[in-house]
């Protein structure tokens, strides 16, 4: 502290009033020069325990940063609520493929008969049995969540967090008492929830992605209205476990993705029992007082009136990002205000320089789990570790775990035309048949692949689509060829690992502008 030590006195001042007036003059020359940097509870707060949130939250852990990370589930119109770890893990992607597991087992026993093993002529499912195993492994994942938040130093705060500025979260917590938190940055990661139309009944008795994997009792006759990815793939191993199933569409099935072969999977679902009333929407759905069994109302395309009736009836029908009480409008944060999804820029940074978002409630086409966490994690060495690496959201693989599973990377036919026209691109295409399908008698040319090149860049690779068995497994490892601009030609060089599926990328040479036949006859 600055002080005056000569002992005479100014006038009409003393020696004491003499050192406070230096002493307060110099803090204001100092405060003038020097940045105050404000004090948080956080150094990061992570809105939203999904897997981003939870990737997010861990990664930056690792730098020594205090990070907080709120969750909080809201029940579902149905009551249906969950653990720590989100969409994917508690009503997505895990309990999804688990019971698209099961459908594949039971088609797995009767072709086992024709490799010899004596299996009973009638056999059925238990779904009670298959629920209460899925959600012991979901618990599972739930506790390992927790325990690895701890081990982190992260703290987990079960409440529903509310901007009250862009530094100041309030959380109603879960014993109901309202608590603010500060923190320097503040990440959205909250996802989304399912849509319900917008008609009579709909959201009262009828469920959603959000209750279809706990419900305690079989579905019974099952209408899936939709024609998302969701809605194609619970109808999928609904009707592969023994229940009578039907789609509602409005119109194509999986909007954004390859449309032959979206229409192939439709196919061979109908093949297998899948019923299809499209184009059509439902306009209300009643339910019987003593049955419990739902009556859906619906309109085709022609205008005609029809009904049926249903023990389940399962909306399908799009998503919507969770934002709609976070006070996004409190802080001006910038939204899109039909879909709740918040806009980014490259780095995930919102409008507000210290909010960030990522995963499903960001304004982009990839409502992914890996997309979720990888953006995560690179976010927090931005943050924290002076990194640069932003999110690639380019050539990012995927998989429809239909019946017929369908993998796929980069650019379908479809966007590829609009793209570049029809002469600037060239279209290679196969059936096949897996072996594994020969000796149970399966059906020949169902299983599909297409690769789609582009003609001036030396037949780049800009699109690789594969419907078949594993087809998760076969497109994971075409994706780093196409992330380094692998060609054509360098496919061809390829040697195919024999006999796989995989194996028929490295030997297509049939094109579709040559007009031959794509049908296999042989191995």
């Amino acid at each position: 502290m600055f002080t005056l030590r000569s002992n005479f006195y100014l006038k009409g001042r003393t020696r004491r009033e003499s050192v406070f007036t230096s002493s307060n003059s110099l803090s204001r020359r100092m405060s003038t020069t020097m940045e105050v940097k404000p004090s948080f509870d956080y150094d990061l707060l992570v809105i939203g325990g999904g897997s981003g949130g939870l990737a997010l939250s861990q990664e930056a852990s690792k730098f020594g940063k205090k990070i907080g990370v709120f969750d909080f589930v809201k029940p579902s119109p149905q009551g249906t609520s969950w653990g720590l770890g989100g969409t994917c893990v508690n009503v997505g992607c895990i309990p999804k493929k688990l019971m698209h597991q099961a459908a594949l087992l039971g088609e797995s026993i009767h072709d086992a008969k024709e490799y010899g093993w004596d299996v009973p002529e009638k056999t059925t499912h238990n779904w009670e049995k298959m629920v209460e195993g899925v959600q012991d492994h979901i618990g599972s994942l739930n506790w390992g969540y927790r325990t690895a938040l701890r081990d982190k130093k992260v703290e987990y705060i079960n409440g529903l967090a509310r901007f009250v500025d862009p530094h100041t979260i309030e959380a109603k917590l879960k014993n109901g008492t309202l608590k603010k938190f500060t923190a320097a940055n503040i990440a959205i990661a909250v996802g989304g929830r399912p849509k319900f139309p917008d008609i009579p009944g709909a959201a009262e008795y009828c469920l959603s992605s959000d209750d279809l994997f706990s419900m305690k009792k079989p579905p019974g006759k099952t209408l899936v209205v939709g024609a998302s990815y969701v809605a194609l793939e619970c109808a999928g191993f609904i009707n592969g476990l023994g229940y009578d199933t039907t789609v509602m569409a409005r119109s194509i099935f999986l909007r954004g993705f390859d449309q032959e072969c979206a229409e192939k999977i439709a196919d061979y679902m109908k093949n297998h029992g899948t019923k299809f009333i499209r184009p059509a929407v439902p306009t209300k759905v009643e339910k019987d007082a003593n049955t419990g069994k739902l009556t859906v109302h619906w309109k085709t395309d022609k205008g005609e009136n029809t009904s049926d009736t249903f023990d389940t009836v399962l909306f399908a029908v799009g998503r919507k990002a969770d934002t709609a009480n976070l006070g996004l409008d409190t802080i001006g944060l910038k939204y899109d205000k039909e879909d709740g999804k918040i806009i980014v820029d490259k780095e995930e940074r919102t409008n507000l320089p210290n909010v960030y978002a990522i995963g499903d409630v960001i304004k982009t086409n990839l409502e992914l789990t890996p997309v979720a966490i990888k953006a995560g994690r690179l976010l927090a060495h931005r943050l924290f570790n002076n990194s640069k690496v932003l999110m690639d959201y380019h050539n990012v693989p995927t998989t429809v775990f239909t019946p017929l599973e369908y993998g796929a990377i980069g650019d379908s036919e479809d966007a590829a035309l609009s793209k570049y026209g029809k002469d600037a691109i060239e279209v290679y295409h196969t059936y096949y048949k897996p072996l594994e399908w020969t000796v149970s008698h399966r059906e020949d040319n169902v299983c599909f692949m297409k690769v789609i090149t582009l003609k001036a860049e030396n037949e780049r690779i800009i699109g690789m689509h594969c419907l078949g068995v594993h087809s998760g497994e076969v497109i994971q490892g075409w994706t780093l060829g196409m992330k380094a601009g692998a060609t054509k030609s360098l496919l061809d060089s390829v040697v195919g690992i024999h006999p796989t599926s995989a194996e028929e990328f490295t030997t297509m040479t049939i094109t579709k502008s040559s007009g031959q036949s794509a049908i296999k006859t042989g191995c």
